[in-house]
C-alpha cells in the first residue's frame, strides 16, 4: 500500500510540471494552430534565468524561489520575440508546413545561441537547492517540493480557465481561436492577441522550469527537448487547444511513468506512455477532452 501511494505521488509530481508546459503548447495551438516545438527550450530559457538569478535572490536576503518572477518576464519576452521575428513573418507569406519547419528551426537555434554563450556553455549546471524540506507519513516520504508543484499547477490552471473565460484579453483568445476572420470584423486586435498568447504560454515554461529544477537540479541547454516532447504528448492525449485536457493529459502521462517505473522497469516507460497515447487515440482521435470538428468541403 505505501508503494502504491508514493507511486501515485510521484506521478502526480511528474504530471503537474508536464501540465504546466502543456498548458503553453495548447495555449498556442488553440490560437493559431501551430506546433510550438521551440516551446520546451522556453523551459531552458527559464532553467537558466534561475541559475543564475536564484543566487542573487539569495544574496540579497530573498527567498530563492521569488527569481521566477524575472524568469517569468525573460521566458515571455524571449516568447514573443520568438513569434514577432519567427512565426509572424511565417505566417503571413507560409503555410501550416512552414509554421511547423520553423517552429523546429526555432528549437535548434535557441539551444544552440544558448551553448555559444560563455557563462552556459554545453556543460550541465547544478542550481541552488529549493524546497528541500520533506515530510513523512505512515511510511509514506512527501517532500515539499512535491507538494509545492502539485499546489501551484492546480492553482495555475484555474486561474488560467477563468483568465480566459472571464477577462478581456482571454475572450479575444477564445475569438480568434473560434474565427480569426470574424475576430478581425469585430475588432479584435489579432496580432496583439497572438503575442500575448505566446508571452503567457512562454511564461507558464519558467514556473515549469523552477517546479523542475527544484526536483531535479541540473540545467542543460537540450533539458528542454525531452520535457517538450512529453508535454506535447499530454496536450494531444488530452486533447490540444483544451486547457482542462493540456492539465489531463499531463497527470495521465505522469502516472503512467511512474507505474511503469514503479512495477515494471523504467526503461520501459516511455514504451508504455506511447502505447496509451496510441489506444487512446484510436478510441478517441481528439484526445480525451478534444471536439471532433467537422471538416468543410
Amino acid at each position: 500500500m505505501v508503494t502504491f501511494i508514493q507511486f501515485v505521488i510521484t506521478g502526480l509530481r511528474l504530471g503537474s510540471v508536464y501540465a504546466l508546459i502543456a498548458l503553453g503548447y495548447t495555449m498556442v495551438y488553440g490560437i493559431i494552430k501551430l506546433i510550438n516545438f521551440a516551446h520546451g527550450d522556453f523551459i531552458m530559457v527559464g532553467g537558466y534565468s534561475l541559475f543564475f538569478l536564484i543566487p542573487v535572490f539569495m544574496g540579497l536576503g530573498l527567498p530563492g524561489w521569488l527569481a521566477v518572477v524575472p524568469a517569468c518576464i525573460i521566458c515571455a519576452c524571449v516568447g514573443m520575440l520568438v513569434e514577432l521575428l519567427a512565426y509572424r513573418p511565417v505566417r503571413k507569406k507560409g503555410n501550416k508546413l512552414t509554421s511547423l519547419i520553423t517552429a523546429i528551426a526555432m528549437s535548434f537555434v535557441l539551444e544552440n545561441l544558448a551553448q555559444a554563450i560563455p557563462a552556459i556553455g554545453p556543460d550541465p549546471k547544478i542550481p541552488y537547492t529549493l524546497f528541500s524540506a520533506s515530510i513523512s507519513i505512515g511510511g509514506v516520504s512527501v517532500s515539499s517540493a512535491t507538494i509545492i508543484t502539485i499546489v501551484v499547477s492546480a492553482v495555475i490552471m484555474v486561474a488560467l480557465y477563468f483568465f480566459t473565460q472571464k477577462s478581456r484579453i482571454g475572450r479575444a483568445m477564445r475569438c480568434v481561436s473560434e474565427d480569426k476572420e470574424a475576430a478581425i470584423l469585430m475588432g479584435v486586435n489579432v496580432n496583439h492577441t497572438i503575442i500575448i498568447t505566446f508571452g503567457i504560454g512562454a511564461g507558464l515554461a519558467a514556473v515549469a522550469a523552477l517546479m523542475y529544477i527544484a526536483q531535479y537540479p541540473k540545467v542543460f541547454t537540450t533539458m528542454g527537448a525531452t520535457l517538450g516532447i512529453y508535454a506535447f504528448v499530454a496536450a494531444v492525449l488530452g486533447g490540444i487547444g483544451s486547457l482542462p485536457g493540456a492539465m489531463l493529459g499531463g497527470l495521465l502521462i505522469g502516472m503512467v511513468q511512474s507505474l511503469t517505473n514503479t512495477y515494471i522497469s523504467s526503461s520501459m516507460s516511455d514504451t508504455f506512455v506511447y502505447l496509451v497515447l496510441i489506444v487512446v487515440l484510436l478510441i478517441r482521435p481528439a484526445g480525451v477532452l478534444g471536439k471532433n470538428v467537422g471538416e468543410k468541403v
